[in-house]
């Protein structure tokens, strides 16, 4: 039986180490715990599942515990709140097929779902498209075009053979030619496992410590960024090769199945299919897996993947991937209203100010901070007011 609701729900912010210690508390009104606050968690995800804040449900209740007592599905995706203060690990996301495989063949090693080494926890693709709460959200994000790499490695060994490092020059040329006769995969493969690849990383660290003209300013600031939280890590050398994004406020970005990709900093609004399977290659301290990362992820160059905005009406845009697992809306200051229509169960987060939300049948005011359920008969959504808000559906 369909149920029509809103639900205030809510929860705690997760305390990766390269989470933000304000910029969630600060962008949402909250009270900031003191620890990292990386992501924090809205939907029914049983990772992190939000916690039901209605008074008339049991305290503590969590948002799948609900929707589970009430014959409801789970949500398909999940929404975050992203806040690092410090880079992510360079990672990739496997297609569904790969999901599927990768998963059952865990399974039959015996590896246990929460088992650190585990790969795939679950069947399922996980593509992510984040838009920027502020100015300056860093991520990379897919392979540049191939001259464009080769051209970076060539200044990096340039300024190598300026400061006097033979050996790191010639180990760049070297690693320049595997780009343009092997392609993309052969010199990632070099690069993640090849011991040599520590000797051309720590000549990359050491040109982008330097003050010199020789190489592009981005890229110097990359590497310095990298190398300050994973020392002389070859992922390192794969950051070379990959698009340097900045997005500003409002703007998004889309990962797909395949995309290697790391974000560096900066605060945004993650919408995701409801997975756990992500695949690591370096810059981190938890578990690496190169082979898998090397076999999942896609060598072909991208155009720079910022997915453009949609109007949808007067205060709204919607940034609709090609995926079927999520949309995600953003709202802003609806004259004199604006309208959400979505086919599936939603999350909104309202972001500042205050807005009137009515659904089909129920209808309340969200203030800064303050997060909804949506049942899929509410659709769809009447905002009123000054304010902002992002609402994910699947």
């Amino acid at each position: 039986m369909a149920l029509r609701m809103f639900l205030l729900i809510d929860n705690a912010p997760r305390d990766y180490a390269w989470g933000s210690r304000t910029a969630i508390a600060d962008h949402l009104g909250r009270t900031a715990s003191g620890e990292p606050e990386a992501e924090l968690w809205l939907g029914s995800h049983p990772g992190s599942p939000s916690v039901v804040s209605e008074p008339d449900v049991t305290p503590g209740t969590t948002l799948d515990a609900y929707l589970e007592s009430r014959g409801q599905p789970q949500l398909g995706f999940l929404l975050k709140v992203l806040a690092a203060a410090g880079p992510l690990s360079l990672q990739v996301h496997p297609t569904t097929e790969q999901a599927r495989d990768g998963f059952a063949r865990e399974n039959a090693a015996g590896i246990p779902l929460d088992a650190p080494h585990r790969n795939y926890r679950d069947a399922s693709a996980k593509p992510e498209l984040i838009m920027a709460l502020a100015d300056g959200f860093e991520a990379l994000s897919g392979f540049r075009e191939l001259s464009e790499s080769l051209t970076t490695l060539r200044n990096f060994s340039e300024a190598a053979t300026a400061v006097g490092d033979e050996v790191g020059a010639a180990g760049l040329v070297d690693f320049a030619l595997r780009v343009a006769q092997h392609g993309l995969a052969a010199a990632a493969t070099f690069a993640l496992t090849d011991s040599d690849a520590r000797v051309v990383t720590r000549a990359v660290v050491d040109v982008a410590q330097r003050e010199t003209s020789k190489v592009d300013a981005r890229d110097r600031e990359t590497v310095i960024w990298l190398a300050q939280e994973f020392g002389a890590d070859p992922g390192i050398l794969i950051s070379l090769l990959l698009h340097r994004v900045t997005l500003r406020a409002g703007e998004a970005l889309f990962l797909g199945a395949g995309n290697v990709h790391a974000y560096l900093r900066g605060i945004g609004i993650e919408v995701m299919a409801a997975s756990d399977n992500v695949l690591r290659g370096g810059l981190t301290s938890k578990h690496v897996d190169v082979p898998e990362l090397l076999r999942v992820a896609s060598w072909e160059p991208l155009a720079a993947p910022v997915w453009p905005a949609t109007p949808e009406g007067p205060g709204v845009v919607a940034f609709r991937p090609p995926v079927d697992d999520f949309v995600l809306f953003s709202v802003s200051d609806p004259e004199p209203s604006a309208a959400v229509v979505a086919h599936g169960p939603g999350i909104v987060l309202a972001l500042d100010g205050a807005l009137a939300v009515a659904g089909s049948q129920s209808h309340t005011v969200l203030e800064r901070g303050e997060a909804l359920y949506v049942s899929a008969d509410e659709f769809p959504l009447t905002f009123t007011g000054r304010g902002r808000a992002v609402v994910a559906t699947g």
